[in-house]
């Protein structure tokens, strides 16, 4: 498989998840408003939905796919296949026990993460109700992951890459056609979950059974492949609770500010989110299984040609998205939020934020290519020790920028940290000679500074004064931008393509 068009087919795949579930958020707040009821819902689904950040979609993903990787290259197919069934007993007994114990212990974990819900009896209930129903989630969707790692270790990206949007669909079904048939109707929402969580996985099946990898669920005590996994888990958890804990921190900062500010923060980071998910995502999606395999196969001349072509396509694509989402902040914000109760000033706080975040948004994509060259080598340490490093200053970043930047000074503290997190992973890199740059860098790097000092030229003049995209309707707002961002992305690929950059530079085979 091209990898280029891997890249592409998950970018496209997400581009439809983040879309729909803008359109689920639309859904949701013209049927259940913003009351009691959403209330317990956004708390009760944020425990399982932080479960599977931590657990599902991080630690676990970052430890089986190396492994599963060498098993295919090394042991071939029928040990691979008694991984994956030992892997899966071994996966689904400990789901099973949490699972019981998140439904029995609900109200205990509703007064941990939301106390303030135990003064109102009835609000109070609810939650606990709606966690009971959607706490098996974490259970469907860790079982996914495990099918989305199978499946990318044989590059078939698109079927996890699609996965996600039938959870919104659920949602969205939940919302129009389930609610008014239940009493209260928020209890739409939590079955959503359940029936979106049970269908991504239940996708999945038919492209397991092709490959003839579904999982027979057989228990063996002490399986060496299980057993590594377990040890790498352990590091890979905690470091991606560093970053979650990282953003509660934030939040935290961000609440002793102006009323507002935790909003401004959220919208700029929904922004980000949609270049940090179609590139970075799939980036790291994409280069993880191949890096495997180089590894595997003790190739390291190639596993550095890949981590090589993973940085160039990085910067070709981030940062004229970076540039982009700076100059065009207010037209970004005023076309996507400027409705309603969004006024004037809510524009011009979320653009402080979003231009203080646009600042890192390399760092944070770069991050995601560069830390699979260490998780590809079983190494899950080198990246957890750059994620505390990290931690420790955006936090001493905080405390100096938030009183002069106020939000915006938590916003440039995230980005800030992103891009050392970055340099401290390259460095890293290089200095254990993993990863060798290719000859070019000088030339292709001037071709990009070229192309991006013309695309913002026409993004600049092309967009105008900022303050006329307050006063025109939702419409034209909408196709003004449009127009704005196809003339930029046109110019800018124009400049590349005169310049001697061609698509096919890029093109590459999965390992």
């Amino acid at each position: 498989m091209n990898l280029l068009r891997a890249v592409a087919t998950v970018s496209s795949m997400t581009l439809l998840s983040r879309i729909l579930g803008f359109v689920r958020d639309v859904v949701i707040a013209r049927v259940f408003g913003a009351g009691l009821a959403t209330d317990a819902f956004f708390v009760a689904f944020r425990i399982p939905n932080l479960l599977r950040r931590l657990f599902a979609e991080g630690a676990f993903s970052q430890a089986f796919v190396p492994v599963l990787a060498e098993y295919r290259n090394r042991h071939g197919h029928q040990a691979t296949r008694e991984l994956v069934d030992r892997v899966a007993a071994a996966l689904g007994l400990a789901l099973a026990v949490v699972i019981l114990l998140g439904v029995i212990a609900a109200p205990f974990i509703i007064y941990v993460s939301a106390p303030g819900f135990s003064a109102t009896p009835e609000r109070f209930e609810l939650t606990v109700q709606l966690l009971r129903i959607t706490f098996p989630y974490i259970g469907f969707i860790s079982l996914t992951a495990l099918a989305a790692g199978i499946l990318n270790t044989y590059s078939r990206f698109s079927v996890p890459a699609f996965t996600p949007v039938l959870l919104n669909l659920s949602f969205i079904a939940g919302a129009l056609w389930l609610a008014p048939l239940l009493d209260p109707p928020v209890l739409a929402l939590a079955w959503a979950v359940f029936i979106g969580g049970l269908a991504q996985l239940l996708f999945q099946i038919p492209f397991l059974v092709r490959l003839d990898l579904l999982p027979r669920f057989r228990w063996r005590a002490h399986d060496p492949g299980v057993r590594r996994i377990l040890g790498l888990m352990a590091p890979a958890l905690f470091g991606v609770s560093i970053s979650q804990l990282s953003l509660l921190i934030n939040t935290i900062f961000a609440s002793f500010l102006v009323t507002g500010s935790v909003s401004w923060l959220y919208y700029a980071d929904r922004l980000m989110e949609f270049p940090t998910g179609l590139l970075g995502v799939a980036l790291g999606t994409v280069l993880l299984p191949s890096l495997s395999r180089h590894h595997a196969d003790h190739n390291p001349e190639e596993y550095s040609r890949l981590l090589d072509w993973g940085l160039r396509l990085t910067m070709i694509l981030t940062l004229p998205a970076a540039l982009a989402l700076a100059v065009l902040s207010v037209p970004l914000i005023a076309t996507l939020f400027h409705h309603g109760q969004f006024g004037a000033e809510d524009v011009w706080m979320t653009r402080q934020a979003l231009l203080a975040y646009s600042v890192g948004l390399t760092g944070l994509i770069l991050v995601k290519v560069l830390a699979p060259g260490f998780y590809a080598r079983q190494d899950i340490r080198t990246p957890v020790r750059a994620a505390v490093m990290t931690l420790f200053a955006t936090q001493a970043m905080n405390l100096a920028f938030i009183f002069p930047l106020k939000h915006a000074g938590l916003a440039l503290a995230i980005s800030l940290g992103a891009c050392l997190n970055a340099a401290l992973l390259y460095r890293r890199l290089r200095q254990q000679g993993i990863y060798r740059p290719a000859a070019g860098w000088g030339r292709f790097l001037v071709k990009i500074a070229a192309a991006l000092t013309v695309m913002a030229a026409v993004l600049w003049f092309g967009a105008g004064p900022e303050a006329a995209w307050l006063a025109t309707s939702a419409m034209q707002r909408a196709a003004r931008l449009a127009a704005v961002i196809a003339a930029g992305a046109a110019a800018y690929f124009a400049v590349l393509w005169l310049l001697g950059v061609r698509l096919a530079d890029f093109y590459r085979r999965a390992a």
